[in-house]
Formats: structure tokens, C-alpha cells, sequence
């Protein structure tokens, strides 16, 4: 809009460099009418800011809403971890720990499937399941991993450790992998499974996972011989 040279621009400056205008114009501010944002009908000025008030309390009730959900669900996921954790301490004997482990994860956290596999371990759990020969690239893939990995089932040999109870294939997964000493040697790979294609994306974060990691082997390490848990390599 131009009126003889001066445009809308020009009046909004004016009115934002001018601050006592309306001060001088009271007047003005109760004859402005405006559009009703859900209608065709005219309310006034002040009807419309009480509107946008409105408005902006709900969005902010809805934040608060979301952030209490959001603590709740972080609280819950912590009550599932440290009972996890607990059932993982008092696991007497160490070659049981693998089985409570996984029955444990899968219950707590709803995971459809979960396995592991530990290589370098004591001669004495050769024969267990979770002890089972591995092939040399999925031991260089656990060593190349800093952070958990999540994505889709592209044929890992992983996934071929998963029980499929349901029939269901896996489409999603998430391999954590599991060391121990300083610098970390990877001794295992704990592998999450799910027939939901987005349970486990590359977009996800994994600290969490990550925390599940540290977790399993301190629990898992005592599977290793006692010169490895010592300071020397899983080879």
C-alpha cells in the first residue's frame, strides 16, 4: 500500500521509532479493528492481543506437558537400567551372567531380540552358546566401533545370533560393542534386534546404548581369562 509516496514500511517505522504515540493517541488504540485469526469478523485491538495471549499460554502449557512427559519417561528408563544393573550384580556365577544378561535387556526394555557373542574368554565357557566361533570381520567390525551402531538389517552376521521365536525377521538393529582396559579391547558384541524397521535408525542417538555397553562389559568381563582382565589383549 503507497499513499501519495508513503508506504506501509514507512508507517511501521514510524510507529516502532515513535514509542509515545500512542501515549499522545490513546484514542486510536480503541478504534483499531482487526481480523479474528478463526473468523471473518472484526474484534478490536485489544481483543486480539487478550487472543495472541491466550495462544501463547497454550503453547507454553504444551511445552510444560511434553517436558513432564519427557521426565517421566526419563525416570522410568532409569528405574529400568539400575534394576537391569542390579540383576547383572548379583549374578553369582560368571557363566550365567550372558543368559541373565539378555533375558534381563529384553524384559525390562521390551526388545523383540537380543544376543551376544564374547571371543577371548576363558577355555573353561568355551563350549557355551554365547562362546560360539566368530568370523574375523565381525571381530574387526566390534574393534572399529566407537559408538554403537544403528541402522537397518543389511545381512550382518549378527543378526544370525537372534532366536526368531515369532517369525518375525529382523529389519532393525543395534550392535554395541563390548571391551574392556585401557586402551579398550573389544572381547564381544552385544547385538539389539527388531521387526520395527524404525526401533533402531542411524539418526538415533546412542548414548544410552552406549551406557548399556559399559554396563554389560563390566559384567561380561569376568568371562575373560585373569590374565586378560589383568591388562592383556582378546585375541
Amino acid at each position: 500500500m503507497s499513499i501519495e509516496g508513503i508506504t506501509e514500511q514507512d508507517i511501521a517505522d514510524f510507529l516502532g521509532n515513535t514509542p509515545g504515540f500512542f501515549e499522545r493517541h490513546a484514542e486510536l488504540l480503541a478504534s483499531v479493528q482487526l481480523s479474528h485469526p478463526h473468523g471473518q469478523r472484526a474484534v478490536s485491538l485489544q481483543e486480539r492481543q487478550a487472543e495472541m495471549l491466550r495462544d501463547k499460554i497454550k503453547g507454553l502449557e504444551h511445552k510444560i506437558i511434553e517436558m513432564i512427559r519427557n521426565g517421566q519417561e526419563n525416570v522410568s528408563i532409569a528405574d529400568r537400567l539400575h534394576r537391569w544393573t542390579l540383576a547383572l550384580m548379583r549374578t553369582q556365577e560368571p557363566a550365567q551372567v550372558p543368559a541373565v544378561l539378555l533375558q534381563q535387556l529384553r524384559h525390562e526394555f521390551m526388545i523383540p531380540h537380543a544376543g551376544l557373542r564374547l571371543w577371548g574368554i576363558d577355555e573353561a565357557h568355551a563350549g557355551a552358546e554365547f562362546a560360539q566361533p566368530v568370523s574375523q570381520d565381525v571381530r574387526s567390525f566390534a574393534t572399529s566401533l566407537n559408538q554403537p551402531y544403528c541402522g537397518v538389517n543389511s545381512g550382518f552376521e549378527a543378526a544370525r545370533w537372534l532366536a526368531d521365536e515369532q517369525g518375525h525377521g529382523v529389519t532393525s538393529l543395534a550392535l554395541i560393542p563390548l571391551s574392556h582396559g585401557n586402551p579398550a579391547q573389544a572381547f564381544g558384541l552385544l547385538v539389539l534386534g527388531s521387526p520395527d524397521p524404525t526401533r533402531y535408525t542411524a539418526e538415533m542417538g546412542t548414548e544410552f546404548l552406549a551406557r548399556i555397553g559399559e554396563l554389560a562389559s563390566a559384567g561380561l568381563v569376568r568371562l575373560l581369562p585373569a590374565a586378560t582382565r589383568d591388562g592383556g589383549r582378546a585375541d
